[in-house]
């Protein structure tokens, strides 16, 4: 299992950090139950298995993720985090790939599973 994130400025990079050794179980524990995951703007999705195989995807361009948290927000256990990312090189087929955005993230947080995305909004300002 993988360690729970004690700080809300921590989730955007433990996110980029499980992003970036391609661990695809530790970024869906980074998930509450029912979290929404937005991998392109205006196209919400939910349920895990829907999730999971959303983050294959942006796992499948075998690329890192560079993350800066901008602004965390916190109130009695739900937290909103802003973070700029960014996605570059050449994809699977050499073709090239930039990706960015910044994020606009809801999470929750309890003593067990420490803090967790409830919205994972990676083009939050688009």
């Amino acid at each position: 299992m993988s360690t729970p994130v004690t700080s809300l400025d921590q989730l955007n990079l433990a996110f980029a950090d499980r992003f970036n050794a391609r661990d695809l179980d530790g970024l869906m524990a980074l998930n509450a139950p029912d979290v929404v995951f937005v991998p392109a703007p205006g196209q919400p999705v939910t349920g895990e298995d829907a999730v999971r195989g959303a983050l294959e995807q942006f796992l499948g361009l075998n690329l890192p993720i560079v993350m800066t948290v901008r602004h965390v927000f916190e109130s009695d256990g739900v937290g909103l985090a802003v973070a700029d990312w960014t996605i570059e090189g050449a994809a699977p087929d050499g073709s090239p790939i930039a990706l960015a955005g910044t994020t606009a993230d809801v999470a929750v947080h309890d003593e067990t599973h420490g803090w967790r995305y409830a919205i994972d909004n990676p083009f939050g300002t688009a």
